[in-house]
């Protein structure tokens, strides 16, 4: 072993010669980004203004180290994101810059949240998954028990409703999305009329007839759809339209007849469906099969559901948008293309004017 290792030796010497004998040492630079001018960003929130399908998804991958690592892969990262994307919920959680938030401190995403926010006009909301049942911290430090009768009343409605205000303003995002799934023998969903109370108060401050109609409010949803007379009161209704509900495709029949059980409270305008890239993102979603019966892209190859729904509009009229679960894992394209499934289906959705 000592012999081996001192004939490495011998070679290395006049490697490290030759490389000792260069005027300048210079990083290697493997990629790139490329970069825009103010023009090029000016354009960019002016589109983001437009009436247009808008683009929309959940994402995570940041919170993987890259809150606190420069460099990190842009996969990991929000600037990262593709540009013209509308709505991003921080499902990764809210990024903070306070080194004393423990939990939420991430430096390098909070920067980039900010200037993405800023200079390319996406807007990005905080994802809660409403439930009546655990703790929350508020405000002033409180311990408010949801499970406690004595909080089960309109005014612990008000105060739960405050919290996810508070997360919204406080943190100065651009609004609220609501994962609606109760479970079984959920209190707000029991009777139903608890969670209408919550999405009124709620729509008191941040949504379309609140004071400060720039936040939005969102509700996401899967099998079950928020009840009837909350459509009023917010921005968006997303449909989380997953193959894996579906037997592994997705088709126009399917997406239409979602819409269809919450036509009467939500305008085709306010409605965005979304499919799970988080388990189906190796070709952009599951085989689609349009409402003509056709199962093609425009080169004739296999069309898969994130470009069907970006393609889909139910029979009452044009859509709010689309969208994806997890969206980020379409960075690791196997076309070698990062995002190239988000990107080629903002494109069909909003195609570019030259």
């Amino acid at each position: 072993m000592k012999i081996k290792s001192i004939a490495h030796l011998i070679l290395l010497i006049p490697l490290l010669y030759f490389v000792g004998c260069t005027d300048k040492e210079q990083a290697l630079v493997i990629q790139k980004p490329f970069t825009y001018d103010n023009q090029y960003f000016e354009n960019l929130r002016a589109y983001k203004k437009t009436n247009h399908t808008l683009s929309f998804g959940w994402l995570a991958t940041y919170r993987n180290g890259a809150g606190y690592l420069d460099p990190a892969s842009w996969g990991n990262r929000i600037l990262g994101v593709p540009d013209s994307m509308d709505i991003v919920s921080l499902w990764g959680g809210i990024p903070s810059n306070d080194p004393k938030n423990t939990k939420s401190y991430g430096p390098i995403a909070y920067a980039d949240w900010k200037y993405v926010s800023k200079v390319k006009g996406t807007r990005f909301v905080c994802p809660v998954i409403v439930n009546f049942n655990g703790k929350i911290t508020l405000k002033d430090s409180t311990i408010f028990d949801c499970a406690l009768l004595t909080n089960r009343t309109d005014s612990g409605i008000h105060v739960y409703g405050k919290y996810l205000v508070d997360m919204v303003l406080d943190n100065e995002a651009d609004g609220l999305d609501i994962d609606w799934e109760p479970g079984s023998g959920e209190w707000l969903n029991n009777p139903n009329t608890n969670f209408i109370k919550l999405v009124q108060y709620i729509g008191q401050f941040l949504g379309p007839l609140s004071k400060s109609k720039d936040k939005l409010f969102d509700i996401d949803f899967y099998a079950q759809a928020p009840p009837a007379g909350v459509g009023q009161y917010v921005n968006y209704f997303i449909r989380q339209a997953y193959s894996q509900g579906t037997g592994g495709v997705q088709t126009a029949a399917n997406l239409q007849s979602y819409y269809n059980i919450v036509q009467a409270d939500c305008p085709p305008g306010k409605f965005i469906v979304t499919e799970n890239l988080g388990d189906f993102s190796a070709n952009g979603g599951t085989p689609f099969t349009e409402a003509n019966g056709n199962t093609k892209t425009t080169d004739g190859s296999q069309m898969y559901s994130l470009e069907g729904m970006a393609r889909w509009n139910p029979t009452q009229g044009t859509k709010a948008g689309y969208g994806g679960f997890y969206f980020d894992r379409d960075y690791y394209s196997g076309t070698g293309i990062p995002y190239y499934n988000v990107r080629r289906c903002i494109q069909i959705a909003n195609p570019a004017v030259y």
